[in-house]
């Protein structure tokens, strides 16, 4: 959905740039959001904010080493 209509900028995008680490400022810097009305500041901020604050799965990539004895 649109949040920013007056830049036209997404929840999508509000969501995917939080998620790569930009702070609030930066979104408004880099896609104009709340820098015009600023009738959509607080839902954008509620979007950066959840997006934020939801932890991210860290997938850790462990070699299983199997000790297997020979008997000869």
């Amino acid at each position: 959905m649109i949040v920013c209509i007056c830049r036209r900028v997404s929840d999508k995008t509000i969501a995917q740039c939080a998620r790569s680490g930009l702070m609030f400022e930066d979104i408004q810097i880099d896609h104009g959001v709340a820098t015009q009305c600023g009738k959509c500041e607080d839902s954008a901020r509620a979007i950066w904010s959840e997006c934020c604050s939801q932890p991210v799965a860290h997938l850790q990539n462990e070699t299983v080493q199997n000790d297997v004895s020979v008997n000869a």
